[in-house]
């Protein structure tokens, strides 16, 4: 174990999941080579991840009122 101690901005650091969360909905790079299977999957990410936040919003809302 490190003695490294933990503040705020190590616990709320997002890592690979979160930047992968940011990354999705930019404009792809136009240099960049890309597939139709990479595409289909980035597009089904989005989706999911969009579904993912309206459930969280509707049972916060849900809670709340």
């Amino acid at each position: 174990m490190s003695n490294k101690k933990n503040n705020v901005k190590d616990f709320f650091q997002v890592g690979a999941v979160g930047n992968y969360f940011f990354r999705v909905f930019r404009k792809p790079d136009p240099n960049q080579k890309s597939n139709i299977n990479l595409r289909m999957m980035h597009g089904i990410n989005k989706i999911s991840i969009i579904v993912f936040l309206g459930a969280v919003i509707f049972w916060i809302l849900k809670r709340v009122m």
